[in-house]
């Protein structure tokens, strides 16, 4: 088997079709049938270690521990799907009503036929196999396209899918931009991508003309919130890692932070020290850390010194950091202060190690700030505070929120939803949220025996008929659950002694 797939432009159309037609045959796989492909590419993952390790380092220079992170979260989700995948896929029963009294009505999941994963180059074996967990798990056909910008990290996903499913079943392909607007010509039924707006609005487009699902995770300006009842160094320190993780190409990553003015100063000099003493505590300069990865490629080098550029040339001051190499792609850690509006740093994600520092005065300063710009992926607020916390929390809006930390809300915890709003993501990933992105619940009513005249409800309407619906459309006394439920069982009853 082989899932290298250099295929020429007509033969994806091919490719499409042979996944087509395998997927009714995978809809019939059981929950065990369908945890053993999952925990048997989690072992072909993780038995590409080394490889996977090689690759990070040529792409990004990545250090072994961060990619061994992404590794635990491909871990994680494919362990929590497997044990829990056998009772997701049973048919979930649901509440009665009185006019659904009789009758046997639950939800049946059941696979949307062929998915979609256009992954990005930041995280690309977590990308790329952690939302098609959640596709297998619900018995559909997968094809993975990798970001060409981490090819040999793609090469390695080649490999390992190709190892454990045959072509027709989960295929992977290669290729440039080209490659990604063919395949979106192509009729799947539901569409994951993580990445930039743009490619976003093109997914959805592509989408639109054959009615498929998506779910998007595009990122955007992320603020963190730091309260006067913050502790300082504690924050610092946690944003100063948020922010540099990955050289700051992270989704999630902090963009900016806005800070009580009285602790404005404060604040920015624990950035400082706790950048350098992550980052360069052998005082050897920030180039030479181990720890610190480099930017993915040129041009993305390019788009962020000219983001930096553009802010110092309006009047922003720069209050650490601010090296570029342009040959080595290295972009050191840098704070700035003094921003505004009218800067394209405020204005795009940055996607690099660049924090911008904002001073608040009033609780309401801080929302007025955040909602100037679409709804953020994710949103950090550090207080003691009880009061300052909830109040924030009941004022904003984000796809996730972490309390005095940052960056942790994804890939730790897989009973937890991960995704945008709006303009930073539809749809979530995650545990059982990826199975459910990947199928179709379908409602089921079965009928049962009837409740007095089976006939009342055909034409032509009797009065007591009207008066029934009439009565239930007005004020009516609420019926519990329970009684609809005790009423609903005296029927089933009825119809098990009918049938002896």
């Amino acid at each position: 088997m082989n899932a290298i797939l250099k295929e020429s432009i007509p033969d994806l159309t091919a490719l499409f079709e042979r996944l087509a037609a395998k997927a009714p045959a995978l809809r019939e796989t059981t929950a065990e049938q369908r945890a053993d492909k999952i925990r048997r590419l989690l072992a072909a993952t993780l038995a590409a270690r080394p490889a996977i390790l090689e690759a990070a380092r040529k792409e990004l220079r990545l250090q072994d521990t961060d990619v061994d992170a992404q590794l635990l979260m491909v871990k994680t989700e494919a362990e929590f799907i497997a044990a829990h995948l056998a009772e997701w896929m049973r048919p979930q029963p649901v509440q009665g009503t009185l006019m659904t009294l009789g009758k046997k009505c639950y939800v049946q999941y059941e696979p949307k036929g062929v998915v979609l994963n256009l992954a990005t180059w930041n995280a690309p074996i977590a990308i790329g196999l952690v939302p098609l967990l959640g596709a297998i798990a619900a018995g559909n056909a997968c094809l993975l396209k990798p970001s060409e910008l981490a090819p040999h990290s793609a090469r390695v996903l080649a490999d390992i899918v190709g190892q454990v499913f045959p072509e027709d079943e989960f295929a992977v392909v290669q290729g440039g931009p080209e490659v990604a607007q063919e395949v979106l010509r192509l009729p799947f039924n539901h569409i994951f991508f993580i990445g930039g707006h743009a490619v976003g609005r093109l997914v959805m487009r592509a989408a639109a003309e054959h009615f498929a699902s998506v779910t998007l995770e595009m990122g955007g300006k992320n603020p963190a919130i730091i309260d006067r009842s913050a502790d300082l160094r504690d924050a610092a320190k946690k944003i100063a890692w948020g922010r540099v993780a990955n050289c700051g190409q992270v989704c999630l990553a902090p963009d900016y932070a806005l800070v009580h003015e009285t602790v404005q100063r404060a604040f920015i000099d624990e950035l400082g020290k706790a950048l350098k003493a992550m980052y360069d505590a052998a005082g050897a300069g920030f180039r030479h850390s181990p720890e610190l990865p480099r930017i993915v490629n040129r041009r993305h080098f390019d788009r962020i010194k000219g983001l930096l550029d553009d802010a110092l040339a309006q009047g922003a001051t720069l209050e650490f950091g601010g090296e570029t190499e342009a040959e080595d792609l290295y972009i050191s850690p840098t704070l700035l202060s003094n921003v505004n509006d009218g800067m394209r740093i405020m204005q795009e994600e940055i996607f690099g190690p660049i924090l911008c520092v904002l001073p608040f005065r009033e609780r309401e300063d801080v929302v007025r700030e955040i909602r100037k710009r679409p709804k953020p992926l994710g949103l950090y607020l550090f207080a003691r505070d009880r009061e300052f916390i909830d109040w924030v929390l009941a004022h904003t809006t984000s796809g996730s929120t972490v309390v005095n930390h940052n960056l942790i809300q994804s890939g730790t915890n897989p009973h937890l939803p991960f995704g945008g709003v709006n303009h930073s993501g539809i749809g979530r990933i995650g545990g059982r949220y990826s199975f459910l992105e990947c199928s179709n619940p379908r409602a089921v009513v079965e009928d049962g025996p009837g409740i007095g005249d089976p006939d009342l409800m055909f034409p032509p309407y009797s009065d007591k008929y009207k008066q029934a619906i009439a009565w239930m459309l007005g004020k009516r006394p609420n019926v519990p659950d329970a009684v609809i439920n005790a009423l609903g069982g005296l029927l089933r009853l009825r119809r098990i002694f009918a049938s002896r």
